[in-house]
């Protein structure tokens, strides 16, 4: 899809669909979130808010469940910004659902992702207490949506568990899962701690609870970061069911981060974007337990799930936010980006030749199915 969507991208910016970069944020823009009712979508929303009241920002936030329907209309340049979660890490990546010959690597960066936590909420009626006590239990996954569906993947492993230990039960929408919660055709799904979903199933007769990843439990975590790299022990105290005096150890990561592609959001913008954000930090802050977690101190400076825009860079360094640290790793997370995009087009050259040798062979491959197991063969070779 890289190829096939930036056609509809120069199409969408012939008819007016995409603005020029520039210095200053167009007046008015779409941004992509989360579902209605999930943290993304409220702190989007109240981001929008802040900019709406002080620059004269309009903003209409498209809500999608699904990773590829929060990236789609980003790639087309019918929206602007995205509040993603993991899912950038597996557009990036190439991976999942982005792995499939439509879409592949995508060369997008972040200007800003909050820090967070998230883990398995489960229904508090039906004893979890750990992370093992979910065997035989119905678990949310959802269609397209590799963010959710992979978390819970590396969360079974943290308790020794995998997809066969228990009950998979899959939805079309994010929202949907928290529904089946409260009519106990569900008891868990992976969420942050503060969002409007959780808040519901806590003041619901099920109640909330939250199975833990203890740090010193490294066998789990080993198993974890097997599956999911970027995540790491985080302390929570704030949220549904958790308070200072009732922490919970959960997975640390980002989100929502603010992703843009390159070259729809030029350095200057992206720059007046997270200014933006900094400046009205004392106007949206207070939107949910977790919104102070978005001072830019905290939600500037990488590791994310792909690499700091130019501008982002630019920013933090005149505030003496960007250290040696950072640059390296940006340094890094940039060499490999550029070397999963190279590989994806060495992939597919690879791929159309070993299809031309079986079919001079007589051999009638499917290419839906076999360029799956073909590019993944071919990124654990040569990455």
């Amino acid at each position: 899809m890289r190829q096939t969507l930036s056609v509809l991208a120069i199409a969408s910016l012939l008819s007016g669909g995409a603005f020029a970069a520039g210095r200053e944020l167009p007046k008015t823009m779409v941004w992509t979130a989360y579902d209605l009712g999930s943290t993304g979508y409220a702190e989007a929303t109240a981001i929008g808010n802040a900019f709406k009241k002080n620059y004269g920002n309009r903003v209409r936030i498209i809500p999608a469940g699904t990773s590829i329907g929060r990236i789609l209309p980003l790639v087309t340049g019918k929206a602007r910004y995205g509040y993603l979660a993991n899912g950038a890490y597996f557009a990036a990546e190439g991976t999942y659902d982005f792995a499939t010959q439509q879409w592949g690597p995508q060369d997008i960066r972040i200007i800003a992702g909050r820090v967070a936590s998230v883990g398995l909420i489960v229904a508090g009626d039906i004893g979890v207490k750990e992370i093992s006590d979910l065997k035989g239990k119905r678990i949310g996954y959802v269609k397209g949506n590799p963010s959710v569906n992979v978390k819970n993947k590396a969360y079974l492993a943290f308790g020794g568990l995998t997809e066969d230990d228990i009950q998979p039960v899959w939805f079309g929408s994010y929202n949907a899962m928290k529904t089946a919660v409260l009519a106990n055709q569900l008891d868990a799904f992976g969420s942050a701690t503060s969002s409007a979903l959780a808040r519901e199933i806590e003041a619901s007769p099920r109640g909330v609870a939250w199975p833990q990843f203890h740090p010193e439990n490294e066998g789990g975590w080993e198993k974890l970061t097997d599956v999911l790299n970027f995540m790491a022990p985080y302390k929570e105290t704030k949220g549904a069911g958790i308070s200072e005096e009732n922490p919970r150890w959960l997975v640390g990561f980002r989100y929502p981060m603010v992703t843009v592609y390159p070259r729809h959001v030029g350095a200057d913008e992206a720059y007046t974007f997270i200014k933006r954000l900094d400046e009205s930090f004392d106007d949206y802050k207070n939107v949910n337990v977790l919104g102070t977690n978005w001072a830019i101190d905290k939600a500037g400076p990488p590791p994310y799930d792909a690499p700091a825009h130019e501008g982002t860079v630019r920013y933090l360094t005149e505030k003496g936010l960007w250290t040696d640290e950072h640059q390296a790793w940006q340094e890094a997370r940039l060499a490999r980006l550029n070397k999963v995009l190279a590989l994806w087009d060495e992939a597919q050259a690879d791929f159309q030749e070993w299809r031309a040798a079986e079919a001079a062979k007589g051999v009638d491959v499917d290419p839906e199915e076999a360029w799956a197991e073909h590019w993944q063969g071919y990124r654990a070779e040569h990455l």
